[in-house]
C-alpha cells in the first residue's frame, strides 16, 4: 500500500497571506499565529507575502490573483465575520466561503481560515484564546497540503519546479 501524505517543512515555501483588515483586533492575532507557524516550520520572513484587504468581501479577490502567479505555493486566507442582526452576515459568508471555495480546486492550496462566528467572545477564542488559534492551523494546513499536492505531482513535476 502506498500513502501519501505531506509534512511540516516549510523550508523554501513561499506563501501569501490575504488577510482583512475589518476586526482587526481578531485579524491580526491570527495573521501574527500564522507567520509564526510558518517560520518556526522552516519558512523565511523573505519567502512570505502579506496582503492586506479591506474585508472579507475582497479575499477571494486578492487570493485568485496571488494563484496565478508562479512565485506562490500556498495562499492562506484570513477574516473574521461576526454575525449581526442583518442578512450581511449570510450574504458575506456565503460568497466568500464559494469563492474559496472554488479556488481551492486549482492547483495552489488556498486555505480557508476565514471565522465565521456569533460573537466577539467566539472570535477571541479562535484567535489564541481558549480554542487555539485559527491563524495558525490554517499555516499548518497550508504547508502541509503543498507537500501533498508536490508529492502527488510526481517526479517530473517536481523537477520542472527546480
Amino acid at each position: 500500500m502506498r500513502v501519501v501524505q505531506g509534512g511540516l517543512d516549510a523550508s523554501g515555501l513561499r506563501v501569501a497571506i490575504v488577510v482583512s483588515r475589518f476586526n482587526a483586533i481578531i485579524t491580526e492575532r491570527l495573521l501574527e499565529a500564522a507567520v509564526d507557524t510558518l517560520v518556526r516550520h522552516g519558512a523565511t520572513a523573505g519567502d512570505i507575502t502579506v496582503v492586506r484587504v479591506p474585508g472579507a468581501w475582497e479575499i477571494p479577490q486578492a487570493a485568485a490573483a496571488l494563484v496565478q502567479r508562479d512565485d506562490i505555493d500556498a495562499v492562506i486566507t484570513l477574516g473574521c465575520l461576526m454575525r449581526g442582526d442583518t442578512l450581511h452576515f449570510e450574504l458575506i459568508a456565503a460568497e466568500v466561503t464559494k469563492g474559496l471555495g472554488t479556488l481551492a480546486r486549482g492547483t495552489t492550496p488556498v486555505v480557508f481560515g476565514v471565522l465565521t462566528t456569533d460573537t466577539l467572545e467566539q472570535a477571541i477564542h479562535r484567535a489564541g484564546g481558549k480554542h487555539g488559534n485559527k491563524g495558525g492551523e490554517a499555516a499548518l494546513a497550508a504547508i502541509e497540503q503543498t507537500l501533498v499536492l508536490r508529492a502527488l505531482a510526481g517526479p517530473r513535476a517536481r523537477a520542472k519546479r527546480r
